[in-house]
């Protein structure tokens, strides 16, 4: 009998393929609804935080809550963000100190390891996966993000300097920036599940079961929202530079974390995992960084789009590699 992994398997039972498939089919179906106007913009802020606020810590404290700590490994942390961080400052050096440049280099190594890598890693390698995933998806906004507010934050207050303005001092917007990423709907169940699950104790069925079906409903309206979004995704006039950010996100970040995975010797599912995330297409909260700073807001919202069709092929390569390679 052939394993899972097993190349000789018919191609549509491939897993890569039949892990796949649900995925981007539902995203499909987003976007058809999106663009008939079955979603209208009115209810994309409501579903958003129905996934956010409910769907989403429902699942993250469910699964955490099983996991005690002296199992985690956290070698893959101390993998995956030195690399995350060296491609996005060696982006922002190649580009230039400036708004735009940190935006679109924080694209580049933003994974959507929530909306579409939580049902996409428990499809193609199952409920331990999860454990891994969120074990990065629980400081990977605090980190990238708090970084991200930082240097963009030093280069607000040179423009304010060169402008004669009085800027707000850095270490405050790092703090508020921390606080925001810390206190969120992602951090905050995983954090309580683990605490939890170090109490011995297990969830009564009574909150244990909707749990469970709050959870099971978030993989399903994710990824038909994320295909609704990107109905809403003009891509004219921004292909060059959205292709750019594409290939660092879906391709070059893969490489960098898998590299830095071996080094640590990390190997079997946890570096499966972690090059799978770091091909994963680019975040939304790179967008909100945008709106905030009032640059690139169209490229930002093309690169998106852009990365996410484009995973299609390039997360299909990546996981095959990994398959083979494991």
């Amino acid at each position: 009998m052939p394993s899972r992994y097993d190349p000789r398997v018919n191609l549509s039972t491939h897993p890569v393929v039949a892990s796949l498939t649900p995925v981007f089919l539902l995203i499909a179906l987003g976007y058809l609804a999106g663009r008939l106007n079955w979603i209208r913009d009115s209810a994309v802020k409501d579903l958003s935080n129905l996934v956010f606020l409910l769907l989403i810590p429902a699942l993250l404290f469910r699964t955490m809550s099983a996991v005690h700590v002296e199992t985690l490994d956290l070698r893959p942390l101390l993998a995956y963000f030195p690399a995350a961080l060296l491609l996005l400052f060696a982006s922002i050096a190649w580009r230039g100190f400036n708004r735009s440049s940190v935006v679109m280099a924080l694209g580049g190594v933003f994974s959507n390891m929530v909306m579409i890598g939580i049902t996409l890693m428990e499809l193609a390698y199952g409920k331990d996966a999860l454990v891994t995933l969120l074990t990065l998806v629980s400081v990977h906004a605090l980190i990238l993000l708090t970084v991200g507010s930082v240097v963009l934050e030093l280069v607000v207050a040179r423009e304010a300097r060169e402008g004669g303005e009085r800027a707000p001092h850095v270490l405050d917007t790092a703090w508020s920036a921390f606080k925001g990423a810390l206190i969120h709907p992602i951090p905050l169940p995983i954090i309580s599940g683990l605490l939890f699950a170090q109490t011995g104790l297990a969830l009564p069925a009574v909150v244990d079961k909707p749990l469970q079906l709050l959870g099971s409903a978030f993989g399903p309206i994710a990824l038909v929202l994320v295909g609704v979004t990107l109905a809403r995704t003009p891509l004219g006039g921004h292909l060059k530079p959205a292709l750019l950010i594409t290939v660092s996100k879906n391709l070059v970040l893969p490489l960098m974390v898998g590299a830095s995975a071996w080094a640590w010797g990390i190997t079997g599912l946890p570096l499966t995992v972690m090059v799978v995330a770091a091909a994963l297409p680019m975040g939304a909260n790179v967008f909100l960084f945008a709106q905030r700073y009032e640059v690139d807001q169209g490229l930002t919202t093309a690169a998106m789009g852009l990365s996410t069709v484009l995973a299609l092929f390039t997360l299909t390569l990546v996981m095959l590699v990994m398959n083979h390679l494991g």
